[in-house]
This record gives C-alpha cells, sequence and structure tokens, in this order.
C-alpha cells in the first residue's frame, strides 16, 4: 500500500490539520508517513502545499515526484492547479468549488473549473456550504478530508480516531462538530463517486 498526497490552498484554510489527522490514522494503522516541509503557513492568505506519503513499506523521500500523486487534496481551485503536474493519470483531485480570491487578478472561475473538467478522477464541493449545514463554517477542512478518505487506503474508524486525537485538547463539543464534518462529506463524496 502506497499513497502520496498533495494537500493544497491558502494560510488559514486549515491544511495542517488535515495532515495532522492523516499522519495521527496513518500511525494507528501501522503505516509509515513522511511529510515535506509546509509552505506558506506564516502567511494568512498565502498559498501553501504540503507532500505527504503514506506506505507499507519504509519511504525514502519525503518528496512526491512528478507526475506520482495518487491524490491531491485542495481547499481552492486554482492552487489545485498549480500541483496538478504531480498527479498520476489514475490519480484523484478532491476539490473545493469555491474560490478564496486572495488576489487582484484571481483568474476566472469558467477558466479554472474548465481545466479541472478535463480530469477523469475528480470529486468537487463547496465544502464552506457543507461545513456550515455541519454546524460550521470553520470545519470545512475536515468536510474536504471526509470527501478525500475514500482514496487514503486507511479505514474511516482511524480517520474518526485522529480527528478525536488531535481535536480531543479543545472539548467534546469541538471534536463532535469536526466528527459530524468528517461524516458529511464522506457521505457527500459517496454520492458524487456513484455518479461517476
Amino acid at each position: 500500500m502506497k499513497v502520496d498526497i498533495i494537500l493544497s490552498g491558502v494560510g488559514g484554510q486549515g491544511i495542517l490539520s488535515i495532515a495532522a489527522v492523516i499522519g495521527e490514522a496513518a500511525l494507528k494503522e501501522g503505516l509509515y508517513m513522511k511529510q515535506a516541509e509546509v509552505h506558506g503557513m506564516s502567511q494568512r492568505g498565502g498559498d501553501v502545499q504540503s507532500h505527504l506519503r503514506l506506505s507499507d513499506q519504509p519511504i525514502a523521500s519525503d518528496l512526491i515526484p512528478m507526475g506520482q500523486a495518487g491524490l491531491i487534496i485542495s481547499l481552492e481551485p486554482m492552487e489545485s492547479l498549480r500541483y496538478l503536474p504531480y498527479l498520476k493519470k489514475e490519480g484523484w483531485l478532491v476539490i473545493n468549488s469555491q474560490p478564496f480570491v486572495n488576489i487582484p487578478d484571481y483568474p476566472d472561475m469558467k477558466m479554472i473549473h474548465a481545466e479541472l473538467n478535463r480530469l477523469p478522477n475528480r470529486v468537487v464541493l463547496d465544502v464552506e456550504l457543507i461545513a456550515k449545514e455541519a454546524g460550521s463554517a470553520r470545519a470545512a477542512n475536515i468536510v474536504m478530508l471526509g470527501a478525500a478518505t475514500p482514496f487514503l487506503g486507511i479505514e474511516y474508524s482511524k480517520i474518526e480516531n485522529g480527528i478525536r486525537q488531535i481535536f480531543g485538547r479543545k472539548g467534546e463539543e469541538v471534536v463532535n462538530m469536526n466528527l459530524k464534518a468528517l461524516k458529511i462529506g464522506y457521505d457527500v463524496a459517496q454520492c458524487l463517486l456513484q455518479k461517476v
């Protein structure tokens, strides 16, 4: 088992939390894990990306070679385009449909969606809207994690436990909100995948 994941978005969207939950779950699954340095976190609204590699065998490098990522999880549509060269032909893109417009010359969304629609394996969802329905817009990143869970190669229950571990110190209410967001994202992705 080997899964190479690119996480992308902008600072403040919770990329680090997604990586932490996946990492916690992977370790409980008995997998090896390497994560490349996360870039962009020092600036809220700046571009953020991280390489996360999971395997049942030792991993030599923390960087994913071009064309080898099995999964891109992106909370920002334009940012996902930057990392498409890393995606395998049969890889999956799990992406937020709504932009985080942080620059004056942000590209036209029709162009971005046209480019993304060329990919055969994609799950596109409005994670902010879904997170609000789950009870908190702040859980948009966990909705995204739920939507990506089918492609991680890790049992859903281990991802749930990862959320309990990572968010446990924030209290039961925060844990339950994130578990709800995870489930809703997972269910939405399952419905979208049935239509593919």
